[in-house]
């Protein structure tokens, strides 16, 4: 059976494998500890759940939305854009999709051609990668000097290949670091300079903690006259993951060229999903701030614990998303046996029973990502499920 050569070039997604291969391990009755995946591991909140049932009683969701999504959601966005950032923007600046993630997609179908480069730091997160691949271009990973590992303006001067977009993942995903005001800025106006796009990726924009603050670019620059997307959704903030709702921010023209795309791709977004996001932007957003208050705990706590573990550290402390990435020493990876942490990830998974993704996947082997989106109590004993994993190698 021959395949497409599109198919077969991509990668399969390690944090969703590694997810599959913890549920698949679990579903044999086996105690496995998942941190691998990307999710809050609350409850979507119950006046947002009504809201979808009340659609549905209402008999909203049983056809067809405007491919670009329901007017009434895109208003949402705008409303609390101008709530978050006092930033004015129009509906006709957004487009809804099916996930931040299809927003990412359609993207880079729209503005790539074959050949063109797309540069993000390393490490990033793990479909940057295979989505610039689909659309013909060439992502480069920037391994930045700076310990946060941040994308700088003078990274971008060093690369050789013209650049025709660039990604910024701010709070980032796997390292949790937060990009200053003066660092957007930076970009952004380097970005304008060589005409071009700068996207935004900024799903985790209201997890931060410690009293950092997070800069959206729409604080920064007016939509209409700026080479600059925003990409962001509800999954993560208002624990929606499994709804599936997204959006993208841009100029008018670069919002019609992806809804074209749109229309042939999904029809519309989930109607049921819509508006329950319609109830998470117009409705109480108590809810963001009690999740935000829990992650910051667990960070708090969990980060000093894994810098106790024998042969990992993490350097620079996360400010925002939920996730640590820690480094793992090279005399830990010949004690354990392994060559590389792809198969360290897979050796934890079987012994300790803690499923970490390696860094392999997110352009930056000789790491592991572990999420802190679990109670404390499980990520307690993950952590000493790691301690006690490395301890009988290096003791040995």
């Amino acid at each position: 059976m021959n395949l497409s050569d599109r198919v077969t070039a991509i990668t399969a997604s390690p944090t969703l494998s590694m997810n599959a291969l913890a549920k698949e391990m679990q579903s044999q009755g086996i105690d496995v500890i998942n941190l691998g995946v990307g999710e809050p591991d609350f409850q979507t909140p119950e006046n947002i759940a009504e809201a979808a049932i009340a659609a549905i009683k209402a008999e909203k969701t049983s056809f067809y939305t405007p491919s670009s999504g329901l007017l009434a959601l895109k208003q949402a966005v705008v409303d609390r854009i101008y709530a978050r950032y006092q930033a004015r923007i129009g509906t006709d600046n957004v487009t809804i999709t099916t996930g931040a993630k299809l927003s990412l997609y359609v993207l880079m179908q729209t503005l790539l051609n074959p050949g063109d480069v797309v540069v993000t730091a390393a490490p990033e997160w793990v479909s940057y990668v295979e989505q610039v691949k689909l659309a013909g271009g060439k992502l480069l990973e920037v391994h930045s000097k700076n310990d946060a590992l941040k994308l700088t303006v003078p990274d971008l001067m060093n690369v050789s290949e013209p650049i025709k977009a660039v990604i910024i993942n701010s709070p980032t995903n796997p390292t949790g670091q937060v990009y200053s005001r003066e660092e957007i800025q930076h970009i952004l106006d380097w970005g304008s300079k060589n005409d071009v796009f700068i996207i935004l990726d900024e799903i985790y924009g209201q997890l931060v903690y410690n009293g950092v603050t997070f800069t959206s670019g729409l604080q920064l620059e007016d939509i209409n006259k700026t080479n600059m997307i925003i990409v962001d959704g509800v999954s993560k903030a208002y624990a929606m993951t499994g709804w599936r709702i997204g959006w993208t921010i841009a100029q008018p023209k670069i919002i019609q060229a992806m809804n074209k795309l749109l229309g042939h791709l999904t029809s519309n977004p989930t109607a049921a999903a819509q508006y329950a996001a319609i109830e998470a932007l117009n409705g109480d957003q108590a809810t963001v701030e009690t999740m935000r208050q829990a992650f910051e705990d667990r960070l708090n706590k969990t980060f000093d614990e894994l810098n106790r573990v024998p042969g990992l550290h993490v350097d620079v402390k996360p400010q925002g998303a939920f996730y640590l990435f820690p480094k793992v020493d090279a005399e830990a990876l010949l004690a354990v046996g392994v060559a590389n942490t792809t198969e360290l990830s897979t050796k934890i998974l079987q012994e300790a029973h803690v499923a970490v993704p390696a860094g392999e996947g997110f352009g930056m082997p000789g790491y592991f990502r572990l999420s802190y989106a679990k109670d404390q109590a499980t990520l307690d004993e993950a952590i000493n499920r790691l301690s006690d994993f490395f301890k009988k190698y290096m003791k040995a």
